[in-house]
């Protein structure tokens, strides 16, 4: 008899998630999303082996579950849901924030298995209609096992990230998870929304160069996301943001003094630093 695994939210995430593991060991893949035209689509396209609107239906009989939501929408689900999983299962999530999720995760039961997860991967666009089974391919896969979570269900989770493709599985902390992120991740959208913020934007529209292009790819993201995961993330974004006005108003004073030696010092510090970066070395995750 076939296992089943529930993935609730079939967006880009969720969809590609219900894709790339179509066939994983003997899992049952059901998507779940409250969307008509998600998952019209999701049916017509193959996403997953079968989907449905009524996570009720599902999530009691669920071995193991996927939270794929926003992460407010995850907070709220785990809170209306908590009595419904199924004692022994399994679930995760794969919000881009682990310690506000890890926190709201302390309503379920003990007989239910919460582990927090961040596959990261990812595009600029949205929806299941953007989702395919090849993006998470080389990626890291972060995990944030609670003390009491079942060894078991930690080497499932091992093998469900090697079979989508990722690269490696990272274990790590909720706090440490969220500081990489607000500096790897979130700092580099608010960089590009505020580039997009300054007036001259649309007068150079045909002239932008790819440093420009690049900088600003993400810019175009979801709002409610986004909104929540900044929000979310408050702390240790506010920290990531204090460093880079500091390192900014450096350069913007060298420049002001006019020096150019100072200048010059500074730039080939920085390059060096980005060109360490890059040499190959050990994950710090690991």
């Amino acid at each position: 008899m076939k296992k089943r695994l529930v993935i609730v939210g079939l967006g880009l995430m969720g969809g590609s998630m219900a894709i790339a593991l179509k066939g994983f060991e003997d899992f049952e893949i059901v998507g779940v999303d409250v969307s008509q035209p998600t998952l019209r689509y999701a049916a017509e396209h193959g996403v997953g082996d079968w989907v449905t609107e009524r996570a009720a239906d599902v999530i009691p009989q669920a071995d193991v579950v996927a939270l794929a939501l926003h992460p407010q929408g995850i907070i709220d689900f785990l809170t209306a849901n908590r009595d419904q999983f199924k004692p022994g299962a399994l679930v995760w999530d794969v919000c881009g924030v682990k310690s506000a999720i890890l926190e709201a995760a302390q309503v379920l039961p003990e007989t239910v298995d919460f582990i927090g997860c961040h596959p990261m991967a990812g595009t600029e666009f949205s929806g299941v209609e953007h989702a395919f089974g090849e993006m998470f391919q080389g990626s890291h896969f972060l995990m944030v096992p609670r003390p009491d979570s079942r060894p078991e269900h930690i080497a499932l989770l091992e093998r469900l990230a090697a079979y989508m493709g990722c690269k490696d599985v990272c274990r790590t902390t909720g706090e440490d998870h969220d500081a990489l992120i607000a500096y790897t991740s979130q700092i580099m959208h608010i960089i590009a929304v505020a580039v997009c913020d300054d007036p001259d934007l649309f007068a150079c529209r045909g002239f932008e160069g790819s440093s420009f292009r690049g900088c600003t790819r993400v810019a175009a993201l979801d709002v409610g996301l986004w909104t929540q995961l900044f929000s979310l993330n408050r702390p240790a974004l506010l920290a990531v943001l204090d460093r880079l006005l500091g390192n900014l108003q450096a350069y913007r004073e060298v420049l002001a003094a006019g020096d150019r030696a100072a200048l010059a010092e500074k730039l080939a510090r920085s390059a060096a630093r980005k060109r360490q970066m890059d040499l190959p070395g050990p994950d710090l995750l690991k």
